[in-house]
């Protein structure tokens, strides 16, 4: 898989594919129109992957960068930009990819608009429904993933545990190692 999905839904995976946004270089995952025809077969939106110009790749990441400040404004409590909050709902009102049922199974085909519209619907039902207060952001401070928090007692501390968790950890295993004067191996 070219990409990854540690956000529980769609759209906050989506939101995630700018990564690293605390660095000062974040890593642009959505780097070419062919990575997000890729994104959209890999995230399960389309079965093939969907063809894409440029001017797609750019709708493409106004919309995330949308999403990505509706999500932030959920989580801060805050009132949602005004414009970000009117490009979703655009792409929202827009139909969906249908899945059909043929002999050999369930077949999913979607068009660029269609693909845009389950984002922007996702995200509609993640910031407006009983999820919007399982939204936590990865605990590792370079990591800017969103994720919804679903574990017992709402325990989990990063967006995966590869490479975010297994990253926390083992810094925090070699600093008791340091503090005890042991060495690490």
């Amino acid at each position: 898989m070219m990409h990854a999905f540690p956000g529980g839904t769609p759209a906050l995976d989506f939101a995630g594919t700018l990564r690293y946004r605390h660095r000062s270089e974040p890593r642009e995952d959505l780097s070419s129109p062919e990575s997000l025809g890729v994104w959209f077969r890999e995230s399960g939106i389309a079965e093939h992957e969907i063809p894409c110009e440029a001017t797609d790749l750019r709708a493409a990441l106004a919309l995330r960068e949308a999403v990505h400040r509706l999500i932030l404004a959920r989580m801060a409590g805050a009132a949602y930009d005004r414009d970000a909050l009117a490009l979703v709902n655009a792409y929202a009102r827009k139909p969906t990819p249908v899945p059909q049922l043929g002999a050999t199974g369930r077949h999913v085909e979607a068009t660029l608009e269609q693909a845009f519209a389950a984002v922007a619907r996702d995200a509609v039902a993640v910031l407006g429904g009983p999820d919007a207060a399982l939204l936590k952001e990865c605990g590792n401070p370079e990591c800017s993933q969103v994720y919804v928090d679903r574990s017992r007692g709402a325990r989990r501390e990063w967006c995966a545990m590869d490479p975010c968790g297994n990253k926390i950890k083992a810094a925090a295993y070699r600093a008791r190692k340091r503090m005890s004067g042991q060495k690490t191996g």
